[in-house]
């Protein structure tokens, strides 16, 4: 190769191979310090202009590398092997039914991963595994509340934490997909809801029809697991995963901000009838205003503090980029105490709302007699204390004379399964998607088992059904993810500590629940607004509501390759497609009376895009859309050879253009490249080389490579690692 570079230098030219090594250390540091030319420091000139052996460079670390980590190039598969070498591959593409999808989907998490997720601990997993069990014992509070409402206190906080408790430390030790955080969610509180009223009408008691139609349920998702059911699941596309995604998101936006079908956000505190107003309305010196705007206060603070933290990462402050990733890391963590202690000691006559949560651990409903069948102290107000609370095992035979009800309990159940399964498989596609670059592989009808297991469980013992939390789990990619300042995904910190550790804290929570007090509750709706924006930038969906409102000429600015090679008219019809179809599914979830009709308009939007799409846009434009990267750049490397029309409006053929660009492009690099190469040349010497300087200040005028560029340096220099001057040639 050395002889080769001499070659095909040309005439004159003082650079040597020593002098190209330095160009490709420069564009790209490829010792401490390395920052995808993010403008993090450099290492010292020596260990600058020496290429590192591949024993070396994964000894030094940088912002990009996690403790305990294994990195994988971009064509190299994540080893998801048997113990014989076979390749485990998809098991959507193989013959999964009669169990043998479960089995599979064992082997390639469980007996390949399990130990090194299990052993894998690293400040962020301790930073993510503080910041989320704020964002999970929160709504385990709220919602628990909210359950008590719906169900008339047969199911309340304490049974949420509970399941949340249990669940998650179950699920972390034996579940196949580890990035997912169960909990509860708004579909299937509001199906409890309707559960209790239908009970009531039945003359039944809520917990043991409740208990019947979890069973049942547990029986439809073993049956869709054995049968490999989650195929359905992988009909779904991006169209139908960033409808769904979005919808979870602006519900904790909106939730936080202001819920207009629910006295719930920051925006009611400016209301003098809220309730969290109530309990201060015979102090003199109490001032609602003073309390909604510190509310207001600390709920935005929290948002801008943690995304402010967060980016420290990527700047010159701090002292080393050690301290910098540990900021980075505990950002929400900081944020959230740093804004309380604001509201608490230097606002402390102020009064802020803080959580509601139960005095002690012991079931929600308190009984009025020994048979427990009515609620103090509603049911009986004369009684001064009540006889107890209600058991923890449910009767499944207390049916009120109706021996039917176990059998009729199939009807409903079939509906809650729906829900479930698809708000699972949803969530587990999302979670899975390939931007994430998630290399333990899924475990679709294995986790079906097991969540069906759970809610079986939770059924007996009076808890509520726990699913994949959306927010919640794509948080948790994101928290332990490695990114480019641009967002971009490079690796996840694959653990099963954070959840671990998450839900340990939520069990020990239950035995302290006062110090909960401690935290103001708007601190809490910037942790949630927080947590639904950070859901959003990667949900390509929003970003092409956005382009609504932006100049078309700058579409191409996004890098998204829909906005480069597709009119924009297309690309707002079929966002306008996707806008109505979220638009109806907030709808029907906030209306009460249709709301158990979520999971119908959830599972329409898959024969949707499959069928009713393909009538209005062609193939390429769908894949353009709607397709994952792979599949988008056989279609742009297809165009740029064959040519074929994108646009089905006007038959303009965009394969010419697509070419003039690449062109440009190429000829810019060229330049780009000489001109580098020039830069070095007048500012290198042949002992500077030879010395490892040569940086002094020709490294000033060395902007950042493109994400493009990026992967072409880190080619090059591996293919020169092995280049050793003092080395024979034939040796190569």
């Amino acid at each position: 190769p050395r002889a080769e570079a001499e070659e095909q230098k040309p005439s004159g030219s003082p650079i040597s191979t020593s002098s190209i090594a330095l160009e490709a250390d420069i564009l790209w540091p490829s010792v401490r310090g390395t920052s995808f030319g993010l403008g993090l420091p450099f290492g010292d000139a020596q260990e600058a202009s020496q290429l590192p052996s591949k024993s070396s460079a994964n000894a030094e670390s940088s912002f990009l590398d996690e403790p305990g980590e294994e990195t994988f190039a971009d064509n190299e598969a994540p080893g998801d092997v048997d113990g014989d070498g076979n390749d485990l591959g998809d098991h959507c593409k193989e013959n999964n039914g009669w169990g043998r999808g479960i089995v599979a989907d064992f082997r390639r998490t469980i007996l390949t991963h399990w130990t090194k997720e299990m052993s894998n601990l690293n400040q962020t997993v301790i930073a993510t595994t503080f910041f989320l069990f704020f964002a999970c014992i929160a709504p385990a509070i709220t919602f628990g509340a909210i359950y008590a409402k719906a169900t008339g206190n047969w199911i309340g906080a304490v049974e949420m934490i509970t399941a949340t408790a249990w669940c998650g430390i179950f699920y972390a030790l034996v579940g196949g997909q580890p990035m997912m955080i169960n909990g509860g969610t708004g579909p299937v509180l509001a199906f409890s809801g309707v559960l209790y009223s239908l009970s009531k009408s039945l003359d039944v008691p809520f917990l043991t029809f409740n208990a019947w139609v979890g069973l049942w349920v547990s029986v439809y998702l073993c049956i869709s697991a054995f049968c490999d059911l989650n195929k359905i699941i992988h009909y779904a596309t991006r169209f139908t995963d960033e409808v769904f995604a979005l919808l979870i998101s602006m519900i904790f936006i909106i939730n936080a901000l202001g819920n207009p079908f629910a006295p719930v956000g920051i925006y009611y505190y400016f209301e003098e009838d809220h309730k969290s107003h109530d309990k201060y309305e015979d102090e003199e010196k109490y001032s609602y205003m003073a309390t909604a705007f510190l509310s207001l206060i600390l709920c935005l603070g929290t948002v801008a503090l943690a995304f402010f933290l967060k980016q420290i990462k990527f700047s010159p402050f701090g002292p080393n980029q050690l301290t910098r990733n540990v900021i980075h890391d505990f950002s929400v963590v900081a944020s959230i105490i740093i804004m309380s202690v604001i509201g608490n000691v230097l606002f402390s006559g102020v009064q802020t709302e803080t959580l509601n949560v139960p005095d002690a651990f012991a079931p929600t409903y308190a009984c009025c007699t020994a048979e427990c069948n009515s609620n103090w102290p509603i049911d009986c107000e004369e009684q001064a204390e009540p006889f107890g609370r209600r058991p923890w095992l449910v009767d499944l035979g207390d049916l009120n004379g109706k021996q039917w009800v176990p059998v009729m309990a199939a009807g409903p159940a079939l509906l809650a399964f729906i829900l479930v399964f698809l708000d699972d498989g949803i969530t587990w596609h999302l979670i899975n998607h390939p931007s994430h670059k998630l290399k333990h592989g899924d475990a679709y009808n294995y986790d079906t088992f097991i969540i069906a297991l759970m809610i079986g469980i939770n059924s007996i013992l009076g808890l509520p059904w726990l699913v994949a939390a959306t927010v919640r789990s794509l948080n948790h990619v994101h928290a332990l993810a490695t990114k480019l300042p641009n967002g971009k995904f490079i690796k996840v910190c694959e653990t099963r500590l954070s959840g671990l550790g998450i839900h340990i804290l939520c069990l020990i929570t239950i035995f302290a629940l006062g110090l909960l007090k401690l935290i103001p509750m708007p601190v809490l709706y910037g942790v949630f607004l927080f947590m639904g924006i950070v859901s959003l930038g990667t949900n390509q969906f929003f970003g092409r509501i956005l382009l609504f409102f932006k100049q078309p000429s700058r579409y191409g600015e996004t890098g998204e390759s829909f906005s480069i090679h597709m009119k924009p008219t297309r690309i707002h019809i079929f966002t306008a497609i996707q806008l109505f179809l979220f638009v109806g599914l907030y709808v029907v979830k906030a209306i009460k009376l249709i709301a158990i009709a979520f999971p119908i308009v959830i599972a329409l939007c898959i024969p949707i895009r499959l069928y009713v799409l393909p009538k209005w846009f062609t193939a390429d434009e769908l894949t353009l859309l709607d397709g994952d990267d792979d599949e988008i750049k056989k279609v742009l490397n297809r165009a740029d050879e064959n040519g074929f029309d994108f646009s089905t409006a006007d038959n303009i053929p965009l394969s010419e253009e697509v070419k003039k660009e690449e062109n440009c492009k190429e000829d810019g690099s060229k330049k780009a490249r000489q001109s580098t190469a020039a830069t070095i040349t007048s500012t290198t010497t042949d002992n500077d080389v030879e010395d490892g300087g040569g940086f002094g200040s020709a490294q000033l005028f060395f902007s950042p490579p493109t994400i493009e560029e990026e992967r072409g340096i880190t080619t090059s220099i591996r293919s020169r690692r092995s280049w050793d001057v003092d080395e024979e040639p034939n040796e190569k």
